[in-house]
């Protein structure tokens, strides 16, 4: 029986994602070193979050090609900033790829009007099921490990779909773009409980 068989038709996608966020050692390391920033609205996100649920549902670990680290500073738009910060990253934790993206600058990259948000700009991602991100409260560098009071989990969309094992193309996104991430990310040989549902 898989995770998913075994899931209540009622239940709380938060908490359990919080838990398993919490029971993961790898990404609680990475989230403690990435509050030590102080960056603002940042988070952890897309495969960070997406790979853990899909890996549950699907028992395996894979391992993650990068760790995406988003945030929003609309007082310095530049690339520089972001290579800074992922030096800074890899002085602290060099066992993680990281990629430090701020999402102040990313809409002339993607051609959209500006964002406001990391979550404004997680909107327009190709996939509901990639537009999910956690962070954590400020917590003392002493402390080695964080509780589910102090994990804050965002997403613009229902968690719901990230369980569900559906594939939904977000529909702000540009035409094409879904089809070709899926082929090139190779998910569904990855997870092949995976289905594309043709939502936008």
């Amino acid at each position: 029986m898989s995770v998913n068989d075994s899931l209540p038709a009622q239940i709380d996608y938060q908490e359990l994602l919080k838990r398993w966020l919490l029971e993961d050692e790898y990404r609680l390391q990475a989230l403690l070193a990435a509050q030590q920033l102080n960056l603002s609205d940042w988070m952890l996100a897309a495969g960070f979050v997406r790979n853990l649920v899909w890996d549950k549902l699907h028992g395996l670990q894979t391992p993650l090609n990068d760790i995406d680290l988003i945030y929003f500073d609309s007082s310095d738009l530049s690339a520089d900033k972001d290579s800074a910060i992922e030096a800074e990253l890899n002085r602290i934790t060099p066992m993680y790829p990281w990629s430090v993206k701020n999402q102040a600058r990313m809409h002339l990259r993607n051609q959209h009007l500006g964002y406001i948000s990391s979550l404004d700009a997680m909107s327009y991602w190709p996939e509901k099921q990639t537009a999910v991100g956690a962070s954590c409260l400020p917590v003392a560098k002493s402390v080695s490990s964080i509780g589910p009071a102090s994990l804050i989990l965002h997403s613009p969309f229902d968690l719901a779909c990230l369980f569900d094992l559906t594939l939904q193309r977000n529909p702000k996104a540009k035409p094409g773009l879904f089809d070709l991430r899926v082929k090139n990310k190779q998910w569904l040989q990855t997870y092949p409980k995976l289905r594309d549902n043709g939502e936008w």
